[in-house]
């Protein structure tokens, strides 16, 4: 026969480096040819499973919680860590107790053990990858996730923050913490490296945190959710995001789009409906939509022969340095200027003569049709519409005065 617990491992070499828990099957066997007697331990992944050898081989047996089902046999040779938890604790302390027998070279021919033989895939519990929780009742308060999840939801669960045990799950993909009570992101989100959707919605939400958008979601972030919140701005870093395919901003506060939204070159689906947006940023109309609804915005009626005029003149120095940079492509960064102005460098306007401009400008709202830049779009409004207005900047009287005769000679 042979002797068998059944336990959550994590195999790991001395002095400690942390691994991550499995559900594995340990046997206690005799080896094939030598008759020694070995400790096979097989995983859903690795059913042939790692064998070890016993005698003499123990360098200390750690069962001070093994009522709770845990214990740890710290190994010579390979120098491993077995870590065992979860397991039933009548079960391991039986099978520490023959562990131990098989270390000490005793003669444990009374018990009579087969050859060692790879589990049989029944006998070993697969990694588990989704886990959905509906209700704060199944939310698990005393124990952890499994570290193997890819997809986890814990929707209706009353959850104020976002629990540190979800921020250990370094495979997650998927990540659904819909209908809760979340005021605020911890920036460690970004530590989850493999994720790729992220649903937020119907939570307590103001703010999405600029060093979310500086995080490795830059690489691996597609789909995000932040619908029905209370959210007012997205911060000037959120076009860093750029593997975006799915943007949800419905039914928050919001009074304007991100300034640089064109930089969201795989966006294809954008809803921002029931915001409170009065116009869309000038570099809107460099997205390539499938699909885009703007419903329910306040949006204001353009006025091209109204402009605000932020003209500096003579410009400053300030203003033809940053003008210079942006127009002829100097590298720049914070080890070279100083971080405020990097940042104003990185929201300077684009003149529809293709220069630019820092803060001396001027600024009107003309009207876009939306289907320039989504192939489906949800009406604007009750009346049909699917127009709404747009900024544009211009970087001197001239570059203002010849669209002005374009815009007045259209109209003739």
């Amino acid at each position: 026969m042979r002797l068998q617990c059944e336990a959550e491992v994590v195999h790991r070499q001395v002095p400690g480096l942390r691994g991550r828990a499995s559900r594995a099957l340990l046997s206690l066997g005799r080896a094939r040819g030598s008759g020694a007697v070995c400790l096979l331990l097989c995983t859903a992944r690795d059913r042939a499973g790692a064998r070890y050898g016993l005698r003499d081989n123990v360098e200390r047996f750690f069962t001070r919680f093994v009522e709770e089902g845990k214990a740890t046999v710290r190994l010579r040779e390979p120098p491993v860590d077995l870590c065992l938890s979860k397991a039933n604790a009548s079960n391991l302390k039986a099978f520490l107790s023959a562990v131990r027998l098989a270390h000490q070279g005793t003669d444990i021919g009374a018990l009579p053990l087969s050859a060692l033989v790879p589990a049989k895939t029944s006998e070993v519990e697969k990694p588990k990858t989704k886990m959905i929780i509906t209700s704060r009742r199944d939310y698990p308060l005393t124990k952890n996730f499994p570290y193997s999840l890819e997809h986890l939801q814990a929707s209706y669960c009353k959850l104020a923050r976002i629990d540190t045990r979800v921020l250990c799950l370094k495979k997650l993909r998927k990540l659904d913490l819909s209908h809760n009570h979340i005021k605020q992101l911890p920036a460690t989100i970004g530590d989850l490296t493999c994720l790729q959707e992220l649903n937020l919605h119907d939570n307590h939400l103001e703010s999405f945190s600029g060093a979310l958008c500086n995080s490795t979601l830059q690489k691996s972030l597609q789909f995000l959710d932040l619908s029905q919140n209370k959210i007012k701005a997205l911060p000037i870093q959120f076009c860093q995001l750029r593997e975006l395919v799915n943007l949800k901003l419905d039914d928050n506060e919001l009074i304007r789009l991100p300034f640089k939204i064109g930089q969201l070159d795989h966006l294809r689906f954008l809803s921002a409906a029931r915001n409170k947006l009065p116009f869309l940023p000038s570099d809107f109309r460099k997205l390539c939509l499938e699909n885009l609804d703007l419903f329910g915005n306040p949006f204001e009626q353009p006025n091209p022969l109204v402009p605000n005029i932020q003209l500096k003149i003579p410009l400053t120095l300030l203003e033809c340095a940053a003008r210079a940079t942006v127009n002829h492509r100097i590298p720049y960064g914070c080890h070279l200027l100083p971080a405020h102005l990097c940042e104003d460098l990185e929201v300077a306007k684009n003149c529809q003569c293709g220069n630019a401009c820092l803060s001396s400008f001027i600024q009107i709202t003309v009207t876009m049709n939306l289907h320039h830049v989504a192939h489906t779009v949800v009406l604007v409004d009750n009346m049909g519409g699917t127009e709404a207005p747009i900024i544009c900047y211009f970087c001197s009287l001239d570059c203002y005065s010849q669209f002005l005769d374009r815009y007045l000679q259209g109209k003739r």
